[in-house]
């Protein structure tokens, strides 16, 4: 079942007190991004976080979960837990802090022709 738009839009909403949160539709899912970076995905009305030891000390119960067949695990997050609109920004600021840094654009050599 794929993530209503309904359901983005109210997460959207929760996560706005950053002004740093975005999505993007991909694959009938979408990709949620912190400050450009992602942090997670929306699947099947459901929010999974990449997991960090920060991140964990936040949960009082953490449940993994697979986004998607295939996918790594990530942090669940129930829709039960969306409405605390301070602990959710909290959560995904620190998913964001706990990213490791991107790798640098590889530079790409010229055609030859």
């Amino acid at each position: 079942m794929a993530t209503a738009q309904g359901t983005m839009d109210f997460l959207l909403d929760m996560l706005s007190d950053s002004g740093q949160v975005s999505a993007r539709k991909m694959f009938g899912e979408y990709c949620l991004y912190y400050g450009g970076r992602p942090v997670g995905l929306v699947c099947d009305e459901q929010l999974f976080l990449k997991p960090s030891p920060a991140s964990l000390q936040l949960l009082r119960t953490p449940e993994y979960g697979a986004p998607f067949p295939g996918a790594r695990a990530h942090l669940r997050i129930t829709a039960d837990l969306w409405d605390d609109r301070p602990w959710l920004n909290q959560l995904v600021r620190t998913v964001y802090d706990n990213l490791p840094p991107p790798k640098p654009a590889r530079r790409r050599k010229p055609a030859t022709g």
